[in-house]
C-alpha cells in the first residue's frame, strides 16, 4: 500500500483503515503502540498535536512506515488542496 498523506485527518484516516482490516480494536492498536484507546481516537479523528513518537510506535504496530518524497509541482491547484 502506497498513500500519500498530506495532513493529520489523511494519516488518522489511513491509521483507522488499517486497523479496521487488521481486526483490530482501538483498545487492542493502542496495548500493542504502547498508548492509550483514547490516544488512538484523537489520531483517528485527525485532531492535531499528537507526538511523532506516538504515531511511529502506532504505524510500528501496523507494519507501516512513513517515507518521505518531494512534492509534485504543479499537481495542486490551490492550498486547499495541498492539505
Amino acid at each position: 500500500m502506497n498513500q500519500m498523506v498530506r495532513s493529520a485527518k489523511q494519516l488518522g484516516t489511513l491509521i483507522h483503515n488499517e486497523r479496521i482490516r487488521r481486526g483490530l480494536s482501538q483498545q487492542e492498536l493502542a496495548d500493542l503502540a504502547g498508548t492509550g484507546q483514547k490516544t488512538v481516537s484523537h489520531i483517528e479523528n485527525g485532531k492535531e498535536g499528537t507526538k511523532l513518537e506516538t504515531i511511529f510506535g502506532l504505524l510500528a504496530a501496523l507494519d507501516l512506515e512513513i517515507q518521505l518524497a518531494p512534492r509534485r509541482k504543479g499537481s495542486a491547484k490551490s492550498i486547499g488542496e495541498i492539505f
